[in-house]
């Protein structure tokens, strides 16, 4: 039997994406929240994310490697429809590197600016990615009401990072910052809502295709579950919050397991949604695929990579696993 690996590399893609979003989603959150603690408080915020920041990029650079390496013919259509928003990108990521490391050496003014520095950085990334998730949704198209809806779901992306990082924080800290963790946790969750309503409300009207998925019976009828399951997990994690704050529960991991149950609801819905296209109603992942031959080689080298970095990025959150402590790099 003949392997399809257009089908193969876009679900390692959608693999990489998803994995991305979740691991790195928690870390920038941290940043996004960073300006709300103390200094105290914003030194043991980059602790808990320290081992893990970095190689959670890891999943970026694989995914977009099989974006540019498998799909010739449709980076040639997306990467020039998203200049900005990946320059955007960039920019943000390097601001963010550099303003961690050179954070823990700086002290007075200079820390509380890197420590801002950080913030901004966070906040550009998860907003240039919503901008190109919108771009991806209304496959490519311009005038002001795409802009206002790539605008609406990148603040609504870097609320759902947010709502990763107040809950990752709640498992990994304590005392004052862990209370604080558990009221941002509540804050988030509605901002992160509604960009999960902004994008289901949008989604269908992009394409007449997507609208006939999700609304002819009695599929309709199979897929309701997507969207009371996402509405669940949101009430859960209200639930789950105030019985910590009460102490009836010592429960910490459970709203951040509820919160990426919501990311895995909401790719599920996208990636139903968009399939079998890379570029909506324009080009399908067979159309866009390189040669079978290339696909191949690639394949062969992804089946090498591939279960090493799912080994490294198990091991270091098992090695260091447990509540943050002070991240320091020697006097």
């Amino acid at each position: 039997m003949e392997l399809d690996l257009p089908l193969i590399f876009t679900m390692l893609m959608g693999l990489a994406i998803l994995a991305y979003v979740i691991l790195d989603g928690f870390d920038l959150g941290v940043g996004i929240l960073l300006p709300l603690a103390t200094r105290a408080e914003q030194d043991m915020m980059v602790a808990s994310i320290g081992p893990f920041w970095d190689a959670n990029e890891t999943w970026l650079v694989l995914g977009v490697g099989i974006l540019l390496v498998a799909f010739p013919h449709a980076h040639g259509v997306i990467l020039p429809s998203l200049y900005l928003e990946v320059a955007l990108m960039l920019i943000s990521l390097i601001l963010r590197g550099v303003s961690f490391e050179f954070r823990v050496k700086a002290s007075g003014w200079h820390q509380s600016m890197w420590n801002h520095l950080f913030f901004v950085g966070s906040l550009g990334t998860a907003v240039a990615q919503g901008a190109m998730l919108a771009g991806v949704i209304t496959g490519f198209r311009g005038g002001p009401l795409f802009i206002a809806f790539e605008f609406l779901v990148g603040i609504g992306l870097a609320g759902g990072y947010a709502l990763l990082g107040a809950t990752w924080l709640a498992i990994k800290t304590e005392g004052d910052l862990h209370a604080r963790a558990l009221n941002w946790s509540k804050a988030a969750v509605l901002l992160a809502a509604a960009g999960v309503a902004a994008i289901s409300l949008v989604t269908p009207f992009a394409s007449a295709g997507i609208m006939e998925k999700w609304f002819a019976w009695p599929r309709l009828l199979w897929l309701s579950p997507l969207p009371l399951l996402t509405g669940a997990a949101f009430a859960g994690i209200l639930l789950s919050v105030t019985r910590l704050q009460r102490g009836t529960s010592k429960r910490e991991w459970l709203p951040f397991v509820l919160s990426v149950w919501i990311f895995v609801f909401a790719f599920a819905g996208l990636a139903y949604s968009l399939f079998p296209y890379l570029v909506v109603d324009r080009l399908t992942i067979w159309q866009a695929a390189a040669a079978r031959e290339s696909l191949m080689f690639v394949f062969v080298g992804t089946c090498v990579v591939l279960p090493m970095i799912f080994g490294y990025t198990v091991f270091s959150y098992r090695v260091f696993w447990g509540k943050a402590r002070e991240l320091t790099y020697g006097e």
